[in-house]
């Protein structure tokens, strides 16, 4: 309520109340549940003098970020059956899929129209995914759905908002995420955070989840409870990413999850394999503000070639300590991490070639597209550095039908079981068949 109340009167709101558009709900139950993020958990609850109430109030910390939610405060939830205007929704993407982008494309609409629940469309970094989702999102509008298309990052909705823009451009599209304008925005198309769903209830007719297995998503129940409320009742929600957990690929080999896999990129030619490079003692000649020699050949040589790079670091840490160094030697070098201001505004710098040198941690693993990019990683074997981390790394390379390949080098102090299974897990998608 605390929430609407700049937008509107109490008056208001209670006339929709009284004639059933919102209902009230309690936003702490007395059993110490967060009506918002779902959180039951005792010591992610805490106390303090309400001014509001004058007693003692209890509120959730798990959600805090997105506004206090105190016991004393109330929800206004709205009616699930409100959509948008009717639109002539088109689609204005012209170009052609490839055989295995046509198929998944199928199957997410056969998939949509049979009532199915849930499904996964299991694609290789750089498959087209986008693409492949444009058939289905226009039968859902035809039919005046509500589609809903989350993903973890903001950096990735940032990126997907002006190709969905172009691909539909007579359907009104919000973009949620921190900062975001179109926060109360009521549209056919919501490319959204998943932090941002807390705020929707019943809302979805469709729910695509891209990257499902990103962090912060795949390690936090509350994101996980808020896409299964935004989502209407026995409604599809389709699951896209290129590295799906053990835990899904289980259940998609048993049947229990219909998937369909895309073994190959929309340009046909096979996934960059990883090569790995014994870097001795990364990590003490990082503290000393330096990196191992044949990283340093490594760069020289590429970025003598004026090609651009990014260069992936396991932490802020290590980014802050060797950037000065790398940008003495190299001077068209920046870096870029979750908690920079400057995020979206570094990586347009680099998007348009102002920027060869990119240092980053693991926030640009996903979503962001370079044409022509080779990459590194500095200290592949931290742990920080997963399996599916690696392979979405890697999937940074060789994307542009113009520049199919790209160096992905894996710089270590000693290979890990997840440096091995990233690498295996890119050779036997290049040798899986692509059934036309």
């Amino acid at each position: 309520m605390d929430e609407i109340l700049p937008c509107t009167d109490l008056n208001t709101i209670h006339e929709h109340y009284a004639n059933g558009y919102i209902r009230y709900e309690p936003a702490l139950t007395s059993k110490n549940h967060c009506t918002r993020c779902g959180n039951a958990t005792l010591h992610l609850f805490a106390s303090y003098h309400c001014f509001r109430c004058k007693q003692t109030c209890t509120y959730c910390r798990s959600c805090v970020t997105m506004g206090r939610v105190s016991s004393c405060a109330v929800y206004a939830i709205g009616s699930s059956l409100t959509a948008p205007p009717v639109q002539n929704h088109t689609l204005g993407w012209t170009g052609t899929l490839s055989p295995a982008q046509e198929r998944a494309a199928r199957f997410l609409t056969n998939a949509l129209n049979s009532n199915k629940k849930e499904c996964l469309i299991w694609a290789v970094c750089g498959a087209g995914k986008t693409e492949m989702l444009f058939e289905a999102i226009l039968e859902s509008l035809k039919k005046n759905y509500r589609v809903l298309i989350a993903t973890p990052r903001s950096d990735v909705v940032r990126e997907l908002e002006p190709r969905i823009r172009q691909a539909f451009p007579k359907t009104s599209i919000a973009a949620l995420y921190g900062g975001s304008e179109d926060r109360y925005k009521n549209a056919h198309i919501t490319i959204s955070t998943t932090h941002q769903l807390l705020r929707f209830h019943h809302a979805f007719d469709f729910t695509i989840i891209d990257e499902v297995d990103a962090f912060p998503y795949d390690s936090d129940p509350k994101l996980r409870y808020a896409v299964r409320r935004a989502a209407k009742p026995d409604t599809l929600t389709a699951y896209v990413t290129a590295t799906p957990d053990q835990t899904m690929q289980n259940i998609a080999a048993s049947q229990k999850l219909p998937a369909i896999k895309v073994p190959r990129r929309y340009h046909g030619h096979p996934l960059p394999v990883p090569e790995y490079r014994w870097a001795a003692g990364w990590r003490k000649k990082a503290v000393k503000g330096k990196v191992p020699c044949n990283l340093e050949h490594w760069l020289e040589t590429v970025l003598g070639e004026r090609k651009q790079v990014f260069l992936f670091v396991p932490s802020i840490r290590i980014l802050t300590l060797v950037l000065p160094y790398l940008q003495e030697k190299f001077p068209e070098t920046d870096g870029v991490y979750s908690e920079d201001d400057q995020r979206a505004e570094k990586v347009l710098t680099f998007r348009e070639g102002k920027t060869r040198l990119l240092l980053t941690t693991t926030i640009l693993e996903r979503g962001v597209t370079v044409k022509g990019v080779q990459v590194g990683v500095l200290g592949a074997d931290d742990h920080v550095f997963t399996e599916s981390a690696l392979v979405q790394i890697a999937g940074r390379a060789g994307r542009s039908p113009d520049e199919p390949t790209g160096d992905v080098i894996f710089f270590h102090d000693g290979k890990t079981r997840a440096m091995v299974k990233a690498k295996n897990q890119i050779l036997m998608m290049n040798r899986v068949e692509v059934i036309k």
